[in-house]
């Protein structure tokens, strides 16, 4: 019974299914190859969770009585031992959830169990609000499994390309789930689940918190009606319904509603397309190897389904949506039309017969009406791609099989036409206006296209081959062939409807040209439409003839309104400028004029071409009709679409350069004011007297963004010049104080227009400051003559905004006023009108701040160096000033408050965190930083969460290759990461510098008190909030329990290599290391868990593997120090054995066994030669990882640019980034050669600027491959340090007994010989020389000085055995280890197989290195003299037997093993000859100090056992001993200068000591020659 009334602590209506859904992800998204199997057997555990799909369990009186009596008898919880009791509160909390819920009481338990437990993840919720987050979410993990199963099927609509063993697996499931009657329970929960309802009982139950839980509540509720909805609607994709399923969703839609808007919401919209989805055979119309078979699986063939659901929509009962109704009997009606002409006998006739009545009832429910307003002005019809296509499938069967319907339409409309003008007034409001509604329903349907599918192009039939093989529209890719019948019947639709076009749908097909010419292709055939329909004969123009279509018709409207509204004109100067009632032009005409501007602006806007063939045209002119009737006294709303039109034109910058002079020239702004005009004219008036007592203001920002299109290329210096100061003053002294330091006072009609104006403003702002580079100019003042007068030259737009943004200004203030808005009404949680453009104009401040904080260093420079006397303050200073409306300095606040919104709004925090990066730099503001986060508790603990929730942002994504038409969530995901990698660079920058600091505070350290007393814990422990060193270390466990190893490393490995980094820096720094190293071995075993996948493996990204290792590996050699240093034996063997072993480890146990075996080690079991295969030592699996070799660029071939000059400039581009290497600035260097290209002169010049930018391009790419290879070489490097740095550790600081002397020695002879072959071979890349040949030294010594203290215990071993004064204890001792004899034998074939190798390398890497490198050399020396130091012999200790020994005895004993070693060791050098000698005699005369130092002292050990002179001849004979002694006399003088009372440095001292000794070791070796 117990057993039964277990607890499962990961709750079961939340754990496993979480379970569930990541396995999914992983196989159906992630496409994992072990995730199939791994799938198939979840999917076969939680079968019953599908089938019931969502039921809970139920409740138990049993299970109530054993948690009534669980506070004092207690529970059993699984995975603890004994009970556990339970306090009072929680009991009541578990009936309170298990009533609200209707589940069992231990599932209530599990729940509120769970939440206490994730409550750190939940700051400011109790456990029974984040309990009720945990049941819903899984919920949603359920729904969003089904969802992605089914949407893996093998089906009609779509796949995902997925492996056919997963397909099946997927179909063969939802199958069986569809058996079971799925569709029946989907629409029971969507029919049951109410967001209202829900709210209620919580409400009643108080299981409800602050706005951010109910809006995740809210959400949570939402995403499980939504997926379950878009699992019937993926369904129907792929698979038919069977009839009863079909006609359960029938009715269903019956009684569906609107929103208050009018349009579907999303569950509704869902269903009911997947109910069209149902009616859909459109697969047919393609030609593919399953067509036969999916005609097969229809259910459109069975006269009983087609029967039922006829007889469903012909029923005369109406639904509660009579355009919900329409829509589906119009699907029916061309289903039944499809089928009719299919030449299969489908035995159906009786029924496709009634496909006009269907169709009439639709038409007559208004249904063209309903899909235009309720369907496609769904807010989620643009999100989904099938959405789209369906309705756009629909459209196009009704246009293309039911041509007499359309006819008839057209029909209805002209007699309507003709009655209306007959009447001489406006239709009755009875009248039916279906083709009215058909044209703006293409109109609305095309208008969005989100996916860039530019479906629209079907309804376009080019008259001549379009050549572009890229084009995505059907059968336009394909030159010479014909278009299909169907697109020829849309393509002569849309002409037939222009042709004769009655008054009244005038308009709405205009609309329907401008839906249709959305895409560049569409709007270059609507282009050429507009071009051919009109007349190209003036007295055809003169006439009136030519269609209404037309841009002929349009342009020449355009200009007789301007003749006739220009004569009517009042003067400026006798009457104020007001808008008349115009008698040229009715409302009518002027929404007319509108829809025309319209779909001109969407024509010009996609086509490039349309944009320069309208400009050229000579008779057209339409910017100048455009700017002459902007003049004109007409009302603001067509101004407003005026201007629109002529902002769509300047995005060509050939265009934007001449239109930039128009618009100074029109005064649409007055810039200049005559001294004769008395009253102010343009759209500062408008707006001050016309658009704010309207309080609709379309004009102004209609101006705004025509100056941000222009803007966005460049304008000309000389705006303006010889009738005012040159400049952009006049338009950015407008926008800054009469638009944006205004707008939060204007009254608004509209509440969203607030903050369209605040919006566009900025982007201005954003714009002009983004392209701003501070020019020493800019801060002299520069005197200009004009009309006789000496006036100041206009400064840099982008110039005057660094001013105000670095001075405490109204600017300033009202865009740190616009900020802290902005978090509060994020923070309720709450939609309101304009949201979208609010966070808008939020980024866009945010972006400001960026800018200003990157460029305020240059500028603040240059000012300096000025002699103007402008005063500016640091931004990051004013941003700690005092914010007037809470009396507080919670300006850097208010900006991080945004982190906390980083999942619904990720650029804002993208943008907040790079400005805190920014700003962390300056060590005197992060000591206010941390009082200002740390004075409130709840806003330290808000902050807290919202860069730990940053961090853990599982939609983050790292390897995506931003592009233009990047999906919109893979954008965010891509900008997530960008926040996450901002954040760790904040807290590496920080924690740089001295406590208290910002990293400290947000990693969990103590920064009121002494940082080295924090006590880390786990989240939740003691109150411990979860921090971001717990998230950093989330990041990185996540998958280190696998084979494959931690996940970040491969899918995020920038994000895992700054993790490293910070974990690195915690242990490295004094006051932080103790307790986290601590931590790291205590409650996470992290750096075992972490090395043991060493090394890290990614081709793709190995700069970053390979930097990950190095600050792994720099951590793992402070473990290593500290754990021997503190006499914790076991973590420094675990380790080492690790690092070390040569047997395959076993870390992946399922059982616990491998730690059990691991434990059984013997503490000295490094080699393991009979009972186990030997394997890679980890330590050198490490260095093998890293490709010596580097492939360099190509030199540079250049046709136009010098390259030696271009080589200086690359040169002068160079800085030094945040890594410490040095690279070329490439953003520079392009600004540089572009100037210089612009600087050019003469016609020859820009005949080729083409090809001059063509070569800039190459040179650019050079200079990326260029920074390219310095990176992988600081990588290699970086590494090469790092394993160097942790094979010291193990080789000093651990403890000797921990690694055996002969177990020490064979481990440094195969770290030598992996070290040797890789440096010298040929492609190893020369850089990696210095640390190579440290390592080597390092290795070295350490092989010399464990084999002498080897040979010296073995010579004192067989001088005691001679002896014949042994104890008996010691005799024992002895005999218990192998004879001298024997020991020395073993050695000295270890000498002869390795030793003369490693020599033998060691002298290639000092020829290797050639005539420089001489620090490497000095590596390579002293490498040498340990290495010769081996073969001398130990001193023997003076016994009994070697003082009896006579001359002749010694002279005649046996040579001994290291004589031999010496002989050996100087016939291999002798190998090397004059090469050898000449490099190190060399270095011994001259360079660096410590290398003639080591020259010497080597030379002084190879001639004192040089038996036969070479060394000493050649010394002789090529005058280097000559130098060395003619060099003492100078000596002399440096050692006297030494005897100063201050002496220079003793380097001199130490070379002539060294010099001396080799002397007197040559004068030694001369006597005893001669």
């Amino acid at each position: 019974m117990a057993t039964s009334m277990a607890v499962n602590s990961a709750a079961t209506l939340w754990g496993p299914y979480k379970g569930v859904y990541q396995t999914v992800v992983d196989a159906v998204w992630k496409r994992k190859p072990e995730a199939p199997h791994l799938l198939d057997l979840v999917l076969k555990k939680h079968k019953p969770d599908f089938i019931s799909l969502f039921k809970n369990p139920a409740k138990n009186v049993q299970q109530r009585e054993k948690i009534q009596k669980a506070g004092t008898e207690g529970i059993a919880i699984q995975g603890q031992q004994g009970t556990k009791l339970l306090p009072e509160q929680l009991i009541k909390e578990v009936f309170i959830l298990s009533d609200l819920f209707n589940i069992g009481e231990l599932a209530a338990l599990e729940l509120l169990l769970s939440g206490e437990h994730q409550q750190p993840h939940f700051p400011g919720m109790t456990r029974g609000l984040v309990a009720v987050l945990l049941y819903w979410d899984g919920k949603r993990c359920i729904a969003n499994s089904l969802r992605s199963l089914i949407q893996s099927r093998r089906g009609k609509t779509f796949t995902l390309e997925l492996s056919s063993e997963l397909v099946n697996l997927t179909t063969r499931f939802t199958d069986n789930l569809m058996e079971h009657g799925l569709t029946e329970k989907i629409l029971r929960l969507v029919s049951e689940i109410d967001v209202t309802n829900e709210f209620d009982k919580l409400q009643k139950a108080r299981g409800l918190g602050n706005e951010r839980h109910r809006k995740e509540v809210s959400d949570l509720i939402k995403e499980c009606r939504q997926s379950l909805a878009d699992c019937l609607f993926a369904w129907t994709c792929q698979s038919p319904l069977n009839k009863d399923d079909t006609l359960r969703l029938m009715d269903y839609l019956k009684n569906v509603t609107t929103e208050a808007d009018g349009s579907l919401d999303s569950v509704n919209l869902s269903l009911l397309m997947a109910l069209l989805y149902c009616f859909d055979i459109s697969f047919l119309q393609q030609v593919t190897e399953d067509r036969d078979d999916l005609f097969r699986q229809t259910s459109l063939t069975d006269k009983n389904y087609v029967e039922a659901v006829h007889k469903q929509l012909l029923d005369p009962q109406p639904w509660t949506l009579p355009g919900m109704q329409a829509t589906v009997r119009l699907a029916w009606a061309l289903t039944l039309r499809t089928l009719s002409q299919l030449r299969i006998d489908t035995g159906l006739a009786e029924f496709t017969e009634a496909d006009e009545i269907t169709a009439e009832l639709a038409i007559n429910d208004n249904v063209f009406l309903f899909l235009t307003e309720s369907v496609v002005a769904s807010e989620s019809f643009s999100q989904e791609e099938f959405y789209f296509r369906r309705i756009h499938n629909l459209v196009t069967d009704f246009l293309a099989l039911m041509p007499l319907k359309v006819k008839h339409l057209r029909n209805r409309a002209d007699e309507d036409a003709r009655l209306s003008i007959q009447m001489g007034s406006e239709l009755p409001t009875g009248v039916r206006r279906d083709l009215e509604h058909l044209m703006l329903l293409i109109a609305e349907l095309y208008r969005k296209d989100s996916f860039n599918l530019e479906l629209a192009l079907e309804y376009w039939c080019p008259t001549e081959p379009v050549q572009n093989h890229s084009l995505m529209g059907t059968y336009l890719g394909v030159p010479h062939q014909r278009p299909p019948q169907r697109q020829v019947v849309l393509s002569k639709f849309v002409r037939q409807m222009g042709d004769l076009l009655p008054p009244t749908i005038y308009i709405p097909y205009l609309k329907m040209l401008r839906g249709l010419a959305s895409g560049p292709q569409c709007a270059h055939y609507c282009f050429s439409l507009l071009k051919v329909n009109g007349s190209s004969h003036v007295e055809n123009i003169q006439a009136g003839g030519g269609s209404p279509v037309s841009w002929e018709h349009f342009y020449h409207s355009l200009m007789l309104y301007h003749v006739h509204l220009r004569r009517d004109l009042p003067s400026a100067d006798s009457v104020q400028h007001r808008h008349l009632p115009l008698r040229g032009i009715t409302q009518r005409e002027l929404d007319g004029l509108i829809a025309f501007l319209q779909l001109q602006t969407t024509i010009v806007k996609w086509s490039e071409n349309a944009r320069l063939a309208l400009c050229e045209h000579p008779q057209w002119a339409p910017i100048v009709v455009m700017l002459g009737l902007l003049q004109c006294s007409i009302p603001p709303i067509l101004k407003a679409e005026l201007l629109e039109a002529i902002a769509a034109f300047g995005k060509s910058p050939e265009i934007a350069a001449s239109l930039w002079q128009s618009v100074e020239h029109t005064q649409i702004l007055q810039t200049v004011r005559l001294p004769s005009q008395r009253q102010a004219t343009g759209i500062e008036v408008e707006l001050s007297e016309i658009e704010s007592r309207c309080e609709e203001y379309p004009l102004t920002r209609a101006f705004c963004t025509l100056i941000s299109t222009l803007v966005e290329g460049s304008f000309p210096s000389n705006l303006g010049a010889g009738v005012r100061p040159p400049g952009f003053d006049p338009y950015l002294d407008f926008i800054r104080d009469s638009v944006f330091l205004r707008f939060p006072s204007r009254a608004y009609r509209r509440a969203a227009e607030k903050w369209e104006v605040a919006e566009v403003t900025l982007e201005i702002f954003y714009k002009l400051l983004r392209d701003y580079e501070p020019q020493p100019e800019d801060f002299v003042d520069q005197v200009l003559e004009l009309q006789g007068e000496e006036v100041l030259a206009c400064k840099p737009p982008g110039f005057h905004l660094m001013f105000h943004l670095l001075n405490d200004s109204p600017m300033l203030g009202l865009c740190l006023f616009l900020l802290e808005e902005g978090v509060k009404q994020l923070d309720t949680c709450a939609p309101f009108p304009g949201k979208r453009h609010m966070e808008k104009a939020v980024e866009y401040c945010l972006g400001l701040f960026n800018l200003t904080l990157q460029k305020e260093n240059l500028f603040t420079d240059l000012l300096r160096e000025s002699p103007s006397s402008l005063i500016v303050t640091a931004l990051e200073q004013l941003l700690q000033g005092i914010n007037p409306r809470t009396k507080r300095a919670d300006n850097v606040v208010n900006i991080a408050r945004y982190l906390r919104h980083g999942d619904s709004n990720p650029e804002l925090a993208f943008e907040s965190a790079k400005i805190l990066c920014c700003i962390s730099r300056y060590p005197n503001i992060q000591v206010k930083l941390v009082g200002d986060f740390t004075r409130d508790e709840t806003v330290s603990l808000t902050l807290m969460a919202g860069f730990v929730e940053c961090l853990d942002s599982e939609d983050a994504e790292e390897l995506i290759t931003v592009d233009d038409d990047m999906d919109e969530n893979k954008r965010l995901s891509k900008v997530r990461h960008q926040t996450r990698i901002h954040i760790l660079n904040l807290l590496i920058t920080s924690l740089e510098l001295q406590p208290p600091n910002l990293a400290l505070y947000l990693l969990g350290y103590e920064v009121k008190k002494s940082v080295s007393t924090t006590n880390l814990q786990d989240p939740g422990v003691l109150g411990c909030p979860r921090t971001c060193l717990h998230a950093i270390l989330n990041i990185l466990e996540k998958g280190s329990e696998s084979r494959d190893g931690p996940v970040a490393i491969k899918e995020s490995p920038h994000l895992a290599e700054l993790c490293y980094q910070v974990i690195y820096q915690l242990c490295t720094c004094a006051d932080t290391s103790g307790p986290t190293m601590r931590y790291l071995r205590t409650s996470q075993d992290f750096l075992f868990s972490q090395l043991q996948h060493l090394p890290f493996i990614s081709k793709d990204h190995e700069i970053s593997s390979l930097n990950q290792m190095s600050w792994l590996m720099k951590t793992a050699a402070i473990e290593l120090r500290l754990t021997s240093l503190n006499r914790q034996r076991s973590h420094t063997q675990r380790l080492l054995h690790l690092l070390l072993d040569d047997v395959p480890f076993k870390p992946y146990s399922v059982d616990g066994e491998g730690g059990m075996e691991e434990d059984s080690k013997s503490s000295s079991g490094f080699l393991l030669f009979d009972t186990v295969s030997k394997v890679r030592r980890k330590i050198l699996s490490i260095l093998d990882s890293v490709d010596f070799s580097q492939e360099v660029p190509e030199p540079l071939q250049l046709d136009f640019f010098d390259r030696n000059k271009v080589e200086q400039v690359i040169a002068n581009c160079e800085h030094r980034n945040h890594r410490g290497q040095t690279i070329c600035n490439v953003k520079l260097l392009h600004r540089v050669l572009v100037a210089e290209v612009n600087a050019l002169q003469g016609m020859a010049a820009i005949g080729q600027r083409s090809l001059i930018m063509e070569e800039i391009n190459t040179v650019l790419q050079h200079v990326v491959e260029r920074n390219k290879v310095l990176q992988w070489l600081h990588a290699k490097r970086h590494t090469l340090e790092s394993w160097r740095q942790l094979v010291e550790i193990i080789l000093t600081a651990c403890p000797q007994d921990c690694i055996p002397g002969e177990d020490k020695q064979l481990i440094i002879r195969d770290l030598l010989q992996a070290l040797h072959e890789k440096i010298l071979n040929e492609d190893a890349a020369q850089e990696l020389m210095p640390v190579v040949a440290g390592a080597v030294f390092t290795l070295t010594a350490h092989l010399s000085q464990s084999l002498r203290t080897e040979q010296k215990l073995m010579v004192s071993v067989a001088a005691i055995r001679d002896s014949q004064y042994i104890s008996m204890l010691d005799a024992e001792s002895l005999s218990t280890s192998s004879g001298a004899e024997d020991t020395v034998t073993g050695f000295a074939s270890f000498r002869d197989s390795s030793l003369n190798i490693i020599l033998r390398r060691l002298l290639d890497f000092i020829l290797r290195t050639g005539g420089g490198y001489q620090r490497v050399r000095a590596h390579l020396y002293g490498s040498l003299l340990y290495y010769l130091q081996i073969a001398q012999k130990p001193d023997e200790p003076d016994t009994l037997k070697t003082a009896e020994m006579t001359m002749w005895q010694r002279l005649t004993a046996p040579e001994d093993v290291f004589s031999k070693l010496q002989q050996e060791n100087m016939a291999t050098i002798e190998k090397y000859g004059a090469a050898l000698m000449e490099v190190i005699c060399r270095d011994a005369c001259d360079g660096h100090e410590i290398g003639r130092m080591l020259a010497l002292a080597l030379l002084d050990r190879i001639i004192s056992v040089d038996k036969y002179n070479q060394w000493l001849t050649f010394l002789c004979n090529s005058g280097y001993l000559k130098v060395l002694v003619d060099s003492l006399a100078q000596d002399d003088l440096l050692l006297q200068s030494m005897l100063s009372p201050q002496p220079p440095l003793l380097k001199g001292l130490y070379i002539y000591e060294s010099k001396m000794a080799f002397l007197t070791r040559v004068a030694k070796k001369s006597t005893r020659d001669t």
